[in-house]
């Protein structure tokens, strides 16, 4: 019998300490395959700081982090390489360099990953574009010249040049107005789909939540208080959660999320 599939990311007991503050304290999570799972929790529950623990950015005090059943610092260059292909993030404002073209940040990666071809790279870069409905036009442009919505397209090409498994997200939507983060959800929801993708965003957003999450992971004190479909974490009696999901803007958003369904 074959063993199953390595989850895509597993936290096991991880531990998070600034200073003399817990951020974390023996966290538990996994993602399933195919999951859009969306981090939440009030402002200093480590949120953002998870999700960069998740890619190496940031290492936990204790416990491990593991991708697609590996632990991100084991094997050699070629085996942490080939892992690293494996994922892309999107940073909530983009972290495009402004000294680079579009075109320039959405090749970073495919050349820092060996590609050396010009041709390829062009017909990469032009493809990703395509995918988050960017005219060829735009890749002359300098980040500067982008609109916020433009900025996150990019920064969302990028992040799936190397036609990663699993994506992560950090407020995807912050700072857009309200038909640019509808038409970047619609996007999203559709590279989730066509792609096959594994997803993992934070968000504060609940218009963002309900329309992209099959799972709600709660933060709170240093823990994961509850894990679940969006109508099961409603259920929850706790005070963080009944302000978050039981406000009079937070029903309206769950009520348009579920008319657009």
């Amino acid at each position: 019998m074959r063993p199953p599939p390595a989850l895509p990311v597993e936290l096991k007991g991880v531990s998070t300490c600034f200073g003399k503050t817990w951020i974390h304290k023996n966290l538990d999570l996994a993602v399933s395959a195919g999951e859009v799972v969306a981090l939440v929790g009030g402002s200093g529950s480590g949120k953002t700081t998870l999700l960069r623990q998740m890619v190496g950015l940031l290492q936990p005090a204790e416990g491990e982090v593991r991708l697609f059943g590996e632990t991100l610092g084991e094997g050699g260059r070629s085996a942490r390489l080939a892992r690293r292909r494996r994922f892309g993030m999107l940073f909530q404002h983009g972290a495009l360099f402004s000294a680079l073209t579009v075109f320039a940040n959405i090749a970073f990666p495919l050349r820092e990953f060996g590609l050396t071809d010009e041709v390829l790279i062009r017909d990469l870069v032009l493809l990703k574009m395509a995918m988050v409905e960017l005219e060829p036009e735009v890749a002359a442009r300098m980040p500067a010249e982008l609109s916020g919505g433009m900025v996150k397209r990019v920064a969302l090409a990028r992040a799936l040049a190397l036609e990663p498994e699993l994506l992560l997200l950090d407020e995807p939507t912050a700072g857009l107005d309200p038909d640019r983060s509808a038409g970047f959800v619609d996007l999203i929801r559709s590279l989730h789909r066509s792609l096959g993708l594994t997803v993992v965003l934070v968000t504060h957003d609940l218009d963002t939540l309900a329309a992209l999450a099959s799972r709600v992971a709660v933060l709170s004190e240093g823990r994961i208080l509850a894990a679940g479909p969006l109508e099961e974490i409603m259920t929850v009696q706790d005070p963080f959660i009944q302000r978050f999901f039981h406000s009079e803007r937070s029903r309206a958003a769950l009520a348009r999320a579920g008319e657009s369904r």
